[in-house]
């Protein structure tokens, strides 16, 4: 199964980083790789939330409709998404290296009969969006973020 993987350490509380990662409405302020197309569907386990990444700056946005699979607060978030021949599992984890470091790691797993074909032609630019991401996440943390409040209500359907 192919795979990529990104990691970066955070000179950062975990509570902070998770807040950051979790409220994907504030992304616009910080991550060019990842985009929120509804900020009024938060990440719950089961439900299907509205994205789009952009592999390289400056790139057509591609848009995604993924499955949130697990939400363990201040540790893990994955979802799944499909498309005919392919199955992609993003993970995002945070591991607590002291009271005020944290080291985050995003995986991407790839499956399905068309995940061979794909990935030799996206692999290179989806790494480099990923590891883009995990400097973005970094630099906006360490520069003072304050977690918000969600200021949107929840909506079941």
């Amino acid at each position: 199964m192919p795979n990529l993987y990104t990691e970066i350490q955070i000179e950062a509380p975990k509570a902070q980083v998770w807040q950051a990662l979790i409220h994907k409405e504030d992304w616009r302020w910080w991550n060019t790789f990842l985009f929120d197309c509804d900020p009024n569907r938060p990440f719950i386990p089961g439900r299907e939330v509205s994205l789009a990444l952009c592999r390289l700056e400056g790139e057509e946005e591609t848009s995604l409709r993924p499955r949130v699979t697990l939400v363990q607060p201040e540790h893990c978030l994955r979802w799944v998404s499909r498309i005919p021949g392919i199955r992609s599992e993003h993970v995002f984890e945070l591991q607590e290296l002291g009271p005020n470091r944290t080291q985050y790691i995003h995986r991407e797993r790839l499956s399905g009969l068309l995940a061979g074909v794909f990935l030799p032609f996206i692999r290179q630019d989806e790494k480099q969006g990923t590891y883009r991401m995990a400097r973005q996440l970094k630099r906006y943390v360490e520069q003072g973020y304050r977690p918000r409040p969600r200021t949107y209500e929840r909506r079941y359907y």
